[in-house]
């Protein structure tokens, strides 16, 4: 098992949602070895719970003094009350409340503890912790969730992965009547990996209307599995772009979600991946570290655009990733423009060449470097 960035808080409860298959589980037990550990997956526990909260109480020794994991709170949300009584009446217990979905927390209108417990994400593997793992071929075509570093057939495991999905969590939640329609719009819905996203043109390729097909995006970003990029539009002096950009979770899922064919162009595909990756991992470190940047993207209505900003109280950065192993004038034009109306902004190219450069006052980092180095890159305190 790799070790983890992610540190808990020492005396106070926290959920700690993420997607399945990213390690929440194996990391809870490697931390809290001597916490109660309660896994609502279980059909027995799960049926003796349900609607029967009072019952968590049995568990939990009445003078115990120390951590209580419930895995998978969203199966019983309503458990949650029950939780905030038996923090309010024993100031010894401690609760961590894990997620893999966010949907039935949100739309039950239940308990959330009302600050009692601090929220948290979990993400896959970053390249910080895999350290001499890393291989960034196998990270674009097979992502970084950490099952990928001991499957003998990574590709199998995310076919399963993405089914599992399917059946467990969108199917037997009654997320949807029509399991084959989503399964054919998570195929269409993966063209739009790193794109502005246009619901109406995926709704018309996957022949269903389009409050279907915003529903089922909200499906994907409550089981936090897919993400939409906000346009960054501080002080804006240009007209801007409306649509966010989307993004699954995982480069590997993305990959494996998106049919293929002859006419595919690998180039396109190694493109989509690296910007994805590079964001994937800024999303963890930010998380981890707290770093507290507000990322998103920036887009002209002329098409004018930047891939990833990183904005905060303490730090500024424009990111533009490019496959390419040669540098011209044209990949540093949409740089070049955000630091005319950003002159505050640090701006980054980060490529598929092998030198680090710096050309009209832009970092042009290769992508390896970029990846590892990219606490000391965007961190609020470092020096750049």
């Amino acid at each position: 098992m790799y070790k983890r960035l992610f540190s808990p808080p020492n005396n106070k409860s926290f959920f700690l949602f993420g997607p399945r298959g990213t390690g929440k589980t194996t990391w809870l037990k490697t931390c809290f070895t001597d916490a109660i550990y309660l896994d609502f997956l279980r059909p027995e526990l799960f049926q003796r719970l349900l609607g029967s909260e009072n019952r968590l109480e049995e568990y939990i020794p009445a003078d115990y003094a120390g951590w209580v994991i419930l895995d998978e709170i969203q199966k019983i949300p309503n458990l949650l009350d029950e939780v905030h009584r038996l923090i309010e009446s024993n100031k010894n217990l401690r609760f961590v409340l894990t997620g893999s979905s966010a949907r039935k927390l949100r739309r039950s209108n239940v308990n959330l503890l009302a600050g009692r417990a601090l929220q948290y994400y979990f993400f896959p593997l970053t390249v910080a912790e895999v350290g001499k793992d890393f291989d960034l071929l196998n990270a674009l075509k097979f992502g970084m969730l950490p099952s990928i570093f001991t499957e003998d057939n990574p590709k199998h495991y995310l076919q399963a992965y993405i089914q599992t999905y399917l059946e467990q969590e969108v199917q037997q939640e009654g997320l949807t009547r029509n399991i084959g329609a989503f399964s054919r719009f998570l195929e269409i819905a993966s063209f739009s990996q790193g794109e502005s996203l246009n619901i109406t043109d995926v709704a018309r390729e996957a022949h269903i209307n389009r409050k279907v097909a915003e529903n089922y995006f909200s499906i994907l970003e409550d089981l936090l599995i897919a993400y939409r990029l906000p346009v960054f539009t501080k002080r804006a002096k240009r007209k801007m772009t409306q649509h966010r950009k989307f993004y699954f979770f995982d480069t590997g899922i993305y990959y494996h979600l998106r049919p293929k064919g002859v006419l595919d162009s690998p180039e396109e595909l190694e493109g989509v991946c690296l910007e994805s990756l590079v964001l994937q991992e800024i999303r963890a470190l930010n998380a981890y570290h707290d770093w507290g940047y507000t990322l998103s993207f920036w887009r002209t209505a002329t098409g004018i655009e930047v891939d990833i900003v990183c904005y905060g109280d303490e730090g500024f950065y424009a990111i533009e990733v490019k496959r390419n192993r040669t540098i011209s004038n044209k990949h540093l034009s949409g740089l070049k423009s955000f630091r005319e109306d950003y002159p505050q902004a640090t701006p980054y190219l980060v490529y598929g060449g092998q030198d680090v450069l710096e050309i009209d006052g832009i970092r042009v980092i290769p992508v390896v470097t970029f990846l590892q180095g990219m606490a000391q890159y965007l961190a609020p305190t470092s020096p750049h």
